[in-house]
């Protein structure tokens, strides 16, 4: 068992996410940040789907009753055992009662710690993705709180290794998030179409798991609204006040508002670790080119190869 003493600001257990679920009205969950999940998977050797714990902002505080080894990845963040920092983005050994402490993210926000064999937790329609909105998966629907005992797996045996420094993700507070322009871009003027690629726009104080609402140039829309509809990740929705709102992986299943378009969902992981305050602009790309970038970036991941810490001489 791992024993949760401060949960810190938001920490959910996510898995990949919860597939083909949105004919009965359930969204899709799972990692804010997919590349950071996936590497503190590999790093343990899990299943891709294994669920890890994801924290917002950090202040995670949590003791371990068992030997084992874990991952943390992510935001850039203070990461201590019993008190002595640590490093991220490798394994970790943790011995029978340790105390694993998260500080606060000083670059980026979406920080995920994975266990070996993942946290076991009973799947609710095919995942453990906790959402939280519709109060399903991960322990009784809900975000961890203190006194949360989440069970691991015994004598899990996990070699010792880490991502090479030069594959560890840079969290910038400015990005530029490519877009593939939807079937509806046509019920945008060429002004106003030009008014969105060509400014910036500023992330707001209402974005969460569900969507980030951006502030800046005003973009209209010549028609007021459509008959609801399937909503994509990633999809750009434009309400009434012409202020951009990016639906992410907690977003409702069906929507009425007109979409200039759907951001790639690999630079999603970008805007997951944006802030209040942190700008962003937009680049459109063609279905072709999106398809290709997944391609070569799935490619990349695949084919990394992790360092063996005993190589490098470094003992966790």
């Amino acid at each position: 068992m791992f024993h949760i003493i401060t949960p810190g600001i938001l920490s959910l257990l996510q898995d990949a996410g919860r597939y083909g679920q949105h004919a009965i009205g359930l969204t899709t969950g799972g990692p804010m940040d997919p590349l950071a999940f996936k590497w503190a998977n590999r790093l343990l050797n899990n299943d891709t789907n294994a669920t890890v714990i994801e924290t917002t902002v950090g202040g995670l505080k949590l003791k371990a009753n068992t030997d084992t080894v874990i991952a943390v990845t992510g935001a850039k963040v203070m990461l201590t055992i019993n008190g002595d920092e640590k490093p991220q983005w490798q394994t970790l050994e943790i011995k029978n009662g340790d105390v694993i402490e998260l500080a606060y993210a000083t670059q980026g926000s979406r920080i995920y710690l994975s266990v070996a064999g993942g946290f076991q937790v009973p799947q609710q329609f095919e995942s453990s993705s906790t959402v939280l909105r519709e109060g399903i998966g991960g322990l009784n629907g809900s975000a961890l709180t203190a006194g949360d005992e989440l069970a691991v797996e015994k004598n899990k045996n996990v070699s010792m290794k880490k991502l090479p420094g030069e594959c560890i993700p840079e969290y910038e507070a400015d990005v530029t998030l490519r877009v593939i322009p939807g079937y509806q871009q046509h019920e945008f003027s060429r002004h106003d179409q030009r008014m969105f690629f060509y400014h910036e726009y500023e992330v707001s104080d209402l974005c969460d798991r569900m969507g980030y609402r951006l502030s800046g140039p005003a973009v209209n829309c010549q028609i007021d609204g459509i008959l609801s509809e399937g909503i994509a990740l990633g999809a750009i929705q434009i309400p009434k006040d012409g202020q951009p709102i990016i639906l992410m992986n907690d977003r409702q299943t069906i929507g009425g508002y007109p979409k200039i378009g759907s951001v790639l969902s690999m630079d999603l992981a970008k805007l997951s670790q944006l802030t209040q305050g942190c700008k962003v602009k937009f680049e459109p790309i063609t279905l072709d080119h999106a398809h290709n970038l997944l391609v070569l970036a799935q490619h990349k991941f695949e084919n990394t190869q992790l360092e063996p810490l005993e190589l490098q001489g470094e003992k966790s």
